[in-house]
């Protein structure tokens, strides 16, 4: 009888997971900094965004060298807004990580990243310090995305989702969980709903791990 063939986990599996083990292991280092840099420079779109979808808009952007941001908003749907940081970064860590996932369009979607970058920092950032970084990160990611192997893209688009979403889940675990920050998104609902910050950050971590969860499906 022919035993049965045991199938690998794809490549695409296996490299989210291996940067998302060598991040744990460096994530207190400088090497991965910047990367955490452009985790909290998507939070702060994220509420960006949500503040033009729900009929406000974008005043300003601020990112400082500590790993601070701001979003400053006219209008629009402040429960929406408040929920978009966290949420947001980790869907843009979980679409890096299927966008990513196939080489062969790795190369134009970190260069359009890139390219979002540039446009956002120029058009928003306020900040000395965040028009520096969002300048430098923009034009990192459109030079590895058209003068690299695609191969580059590929390992640095997914860098960045296995960042992004773990970071989405520590921020919340030390700014809520932990700390119980009064300055944070969550005790800004809380102040908004009468919901306690525990619970929201409670439900963004459980909304972190489906997500992620759903992501390694899809990738395996």
């Amino acid at each position: 009888m022919a035993e049965p063939l045991v199938s690998t986990p794809p490549r695409r599996l296996l490299l989210p997971l291996a940067l998302a083990g060598a991040s744990l292991l460096l994530w207190d280092t400088f090497a991965l900094y910047p990367f955490r840099l452009f985790v909290v420079f998507l939070h702060e779109i994220s509420h960006g965004l949500a503040a033009i979808a729900t009929g406000g808009s974008i005043v300003s952007i601020g990112l400082s060298h500590d790993e601070g941001g701001v979003c400053v908003t006219r209008g629009g749907s402040p429960f929406l807004i408040l929920n978009a940081g966290y949420l947001g970064s980790l869907l843009w860590g979980a679409l890096f990580l299927r966008l990513g996932g196939r080489r062969t369009r790795a190369r134009w979607v970190l260069g359009l990243v890139g390219a979002l970058t540039l446009a956002v920092t120029v058009v928003y950032v306020r900040t000395g310090f965040g028009v520096l970084y969002g300048l430098a990160a923009g034009l990192v990611l459109v030079g590895v995305a058209y003068r690299l192997k695609p191969a580059v893209s590929e390992v640095l688009l997914a860098a960045i989702g296995a960042t992004s979403v773990l970071y989405a889940v520590w921020d919340v675990a030390s700014d809520v969980l932990f700390r119980h920050s009064g300055q944070s998104d969550a005790a800004a609902l809380a102040q908004l709903t009468g919901i306690p910050a525990l619970v929201w950050g409670l439900l963004w971590v459980i909304a972190s791990f489906l997500v992620l969860f759903s992501v390694l499906r899809r990738l395996a």
